[in-house]
Order: structure tokens, then C-alpha cells, then sequence
């Protein structure tokens, strides 16, 4: 048998313990990395909940944000459904009608990108412990009941919030996903004048421990 000579020896003690230092980092770097992309995505949703026609800084800064974290992961369908939303959104802060048209456009096709990548291993929690077949629909459902009718996107948009509401993942969500399902799903039965489906609804949030209790419970006062 042919023992290694002093130096090969070393060379491969050297080696080994290399590799296992890369080994070390990459597994610290990992949960690094996660936990960064986490803070990314929390900040963009923030700005994106605080996106609206009176607040047009909060839309852009929220489609910049999701634009970056999508170009990182074009594969996410909730990145991409949610970039698709921002930008939709963007057509109510201008004035001009071929720029509304434009951004109601650009963020359609996102959002119908997004809701053609899903398949089931998107049955699985993503952000915040959602599935996210769950997420992007409802993402996308609320886009499309909020555009203008001259787009036909309002029977889709019914759908798929009734996808979100009947599916069995729904009931392993998140209790604060769960309760924003319901509101939605509530508002737009009340919308729609379905008084008793919106009552019960509202009704399950109100009996949650959630910050849209209060609101829910004002609602079935005015029903």
C-alpha cells in the first residue's frame, strides 16, 4: 500500500478543511439570504398596501420593488402577480389616457403570466406561510374586479375569488390571510347584492382574532 507523501498529505488536509469551511458558509449564508429576501418582500408589500390613488409614490416604489424582486426570481407567480398589480394600479396616477391604457395593459399580461405558471407545486406556503396558488389568484382577482369594465376582466375576477375562497388550502393559511379572503370575498357579495353571503362572511371575521374584526363587524351593522 502506498502511504501519501508529507506534502501530498497536507495538500489534502488542506483541501478537506477548505471544503468544509465553504461547506460552513454556504449553509450560514443560506438562511442569510432567506431572511433577506423575506425583509425585501415585506417592505415591497408594505408600500404595495399603501398603494393607491392618493398615494402614487407608495404604487411606483411598490412595482419597482416587486419589478426587482421578480428579475431575481422570475419564476415566483406571486412576484409576478403582484408586480402586475402595482403596475395596473399605476394607470390611476396619471392623467393621460394612452398611459392608463398602457400600465392596465402591462400589468395584465404579469398578472396572466403569473396565474399561467401556477401548477401544484405552488399548493405549497411561499411568503408569509401562503400557498401560493392561493396568493397570486387572489392578487389577481382583486385587479381585475377593480378595472374598468371596457376590460372584461370582472367574470374572472369572480372566479377566481371563489377559487380562493372554496379551496381546502384556505383553511391552513394564515389566520390574517384567511380573514382578508373573507373580507374581500364579503365585499364583493355585498357588491354584487348576495346580502346573505356577505353577512356570513363578514361574520367569520368578525368572530376572528384579527385586525379586520372591527371593520367586519361594522359592516353587518349597516347590512
Amino acid at each position: 500500500m502506498n502511504h501519501p507523501t508529507p506534502a501530498r498529505a497536507r495538500r489534502l488536509l488542506l483541501a478537506t478543511l477548505a471544503q468544509s469551511l465553504l461547506s460552513a458558509a454556504l449553509l450560514l449564508a443560506a438562511p442569510a439570504a432567506a431572511l433577506a429576501d423575506a425583509a425585501a418582500f415585506e417592505s415591497a408589500f408594505a408600500r404595495f398596501q399603501q398603494a393607491g390613488p392618493d398615494n402614487a409614490d407608495a404604487v411606483d416604489e411598490s412595482a419597482k420593488a416587486f419589478q426587482q424582486l421578480l428579475a431575481a426570481d422570475p419564476a415566483d407567480p406571486v412576484l409576478r402577480a403582484y408586480a402586475g398589480a402595482a403596475t395596473a394600479m399605476r394607470a390611476t396616477t396619471t392623467l393621460l389616457p394612452w398611459r392608463k391604457i398602457a400600465h392596465a395593459e402591462d400589468g395584465l399580461a404579469l398578472l396572466d403570466k403569473a396565474l399561467a405558471l401556477l401548477n401544484a407545486t405552488h399548493d405549497a406556503p411561499l411568503h408569509r406561510g401562503v400557498p401560493a396558488v392561493l396568493e397570486a389568484r387572489l392578487v389577481a382577482a382583486n385587479t381585475f374586479l377593480r378595472l374598468p369594465g371596457m376590460f372584461n376582466r370582472g367574470d374572472r375576477g369572480r372566479a377566481l375569488l371563489q377559487q380562493v375562497l372554496g379551496s381546502p388550502l384556505l383553511n391552513s393559511a394564515p389566520a390574517l390571510f384567511r380573514a382578508t379572503v373573507w373580507m374581500r370575498a364579503a365585499q364583493q357579495a355585498e357588491a354584487d347584492g348576495q346580502a346573505a353571503q356577505a353577512r356570513w362572511l363578514y361574520e367569520q371575521v368578525a368572530t376572528a382574532p384579527v385586525p379586520q374584526a372591527e371593520q367586519a363587524r361594522a359592516r353587518l351593522a349597516k347590512l
